[in-house]
C-alpha cells in the first residue's frame, strides 16, 4: 500500500490546497484528499487496512480525506468490510435530510437528489446533537461527466471567515428550522422512521429539538447548535456546522425563488438563523459561501474508488453530472458517542 503526498487528479479553487507535505503539528493540514494506491496486488484490501490501520487512521485525521485508489474492492459487501475493518460497524442513517435508498444494510445510495441539482458543501448531520466521524463513499458507477464529490477542509474554511462573524456565531451559535408538509423533501416520517407522532415527541425532547405539529398534519422542527466544534483527537477548532447549507439563500434562484412564492420565509422546507431566530444577513451568507468555495477541491471518480472522510476535519458536496452514477455511503464511529 503507498501513501501519496499529493493527489495528481485533483483541482482546487484556491492554490492553498497545494501544501507542503512531511512532518506536521496535530490538526495541521495535509492535501486533500490523500490518495493511497495499491502496490502489493497479492494482499487484499481490508487485509492492508488491518496491517495499516493506525498509519491510516492518524493520516486521515491529518488530511481530512483519503481516496484508496486501484484496489478490487469487491461489491457492496467489500465496501462494507472496508469500513468494518478501519471504523467498525455502519451506522444506520436517522434524522434524515437527504433522500437516499438503502443498498444492503447500512449502507445507502450518496443521494437520491437529481442530477442536474448541485448539493452544496457541507458536514454530515452536523445539525444533529450527535454525528458520525467518519463517512465512506464508494463509486459503483462513475458518471460520464462532472459528478465528482468535491471536498473542503474546514479548519482552512474557519481560518478564512471574517473573525467578526466568528465570534457572533460562537456566541448567538445557529438555529434551523424544517417543516415537514408532504409537498416539498423528505416526510417527517421518513426523517424519524416512523408514523407514530408520540415516538417523533420523544426523539425531539431526546435530541435537543422543539417539534410543533401544524395544521394538515404538518410538523416544523427548530434546532440550535454550535457552529464552532473543536476536533476530538487534535483540538483544532473547525467550522462545522449546517448554517450556510440550509439557509434558503444557498438554492439556486430558481428554486428559491419558487418556494418563496408558495412559502413565508417561516415555513420553507428549511431555512437557518442565529441560535436567538435573528436573521442571517445576506452578505454574512455570501461570505461564508465564498469561503467553502474557496477551500473546494475536486477529483474524478473512477470504478471502485474509495473516498473516506473525516467529518469534522472535511465538508462534501456533489457536482451535478450526467450518464449514470452510483455511489454508495456508509457512516461510522458516532460522536459523541
Amino acid at each position: 500500500m503507498t501513501i501519496m503526498s499529493t493527489n495528481p487528479h485533483a483541482s482546487a479553487h484556491s492554490s492553498a490546497n497545494s501544501r507542503a507535505t512531511g512532518a506536521a503539528e496535530p490538526g495541521a493540514a495535509g492535501p486533500l484528499p490523500l490518495v493511497v494506491t495499491n502496490d502489493e496486488p497479492g494482499l487484499g484490501v481490508v487485509d492492508r487496512i488491518r496491517r495499516d490501520r493506525e498509519e491510516l487512521r492518524g493520516a486521515l485525521v491529518q488530511h481530512g480525506a483519503m481516496l484508496l485508489r486501484g484496489f478490487d474492492i469487491g461489491g457492496v459487501d467489500g465496501f462494507d468490510a472496508v469500513v468494518r475493518s478501519l471504523s467498525g460497524a455502519p451506522l444506520e442513517y436517522t434524522e434524515r435530510s437527504s433522500p437516499r435508498s438503502t443498498i444492503k444494510g447500512q449502507v445507502y445510495t450518496s443521494t437520491d437528489y437529481p442530477p442536474s441539482e448541485e448539493i452544496f458543501l457541507h458536514n454530515e448531520n452536523s445539525y444533529q446533537q450527535a454525528w458520525p466521524l467518519k463517512l465512506y463513499f464508494h463509486c459503483l458507477q462513475p458518471p460520464a461527466t462532472q459528478g465528482a464529490t468535491p471536498l473542503a477542509d474546514i479548519r482552512q474554511v474557519l481560518r478564512m471567515i471574517d473573525p467578526a462573524v466568528v465570534e457572533e456565531f460562537r456566541a448567538r451559535k445557529w438555529m434551523v428550522v424544517r417543516n415537514f408538509n408532504g409537498m416539498f423533501g423528505v416526510s417527517w416520517q421518513q426523517v424519524f422512521g416512523t408514523d407514530d407522532r408520540a415516538a417523533v415527541e420523544r426523539y425531539c425532547a431526546d435530541h435537543g429539538i422543539s417539534c410543533e405539529w401544524r395544521p394538515g398534519g404538518s410538523l416544523r422542527t427548530r434546532a440550535v447548535r454550535d457552529a464552532i466544534h473543536r476536533h476530538p483527537v487534535t483540538g483544532t477548532e473547525v467550522w462545522f456546522n449546517h448554517a450556510t447549507f440550509f439557509h434558503v439563500s444557498t438554492l439556486t434562484p430558481e428554486v428559491r425563488d419558487g418556494l418563496l412564492d408558495l412559502f413565508d420565509p417561516q415555513d420553507l422546507p428549511s431555512n437557518t438563523y442565529f441560535g436567538d431566530g435573528g436573521e442571517i444577513p445576506a452578505d454574512v451568507m455570501d461570505h461564508l459561501r465564498a469561503c467553502y468555495r474557496a477551500a473546494w477541491v475536486r477529483f474524478d471518480w473512477q470504478f471502485d474508488d474509495v473516498l473516506v472522510v473525516d467529518n469534522m476535519t472535511a465538508a462534501h458536496a456533489r457536482e451535478p453530472y450526467t450518464g449514470a452514477r452510483t455511489i454508495a455511503v456508509a457512516m461510522a464511529e458516532p460522536y459523541p458517542a
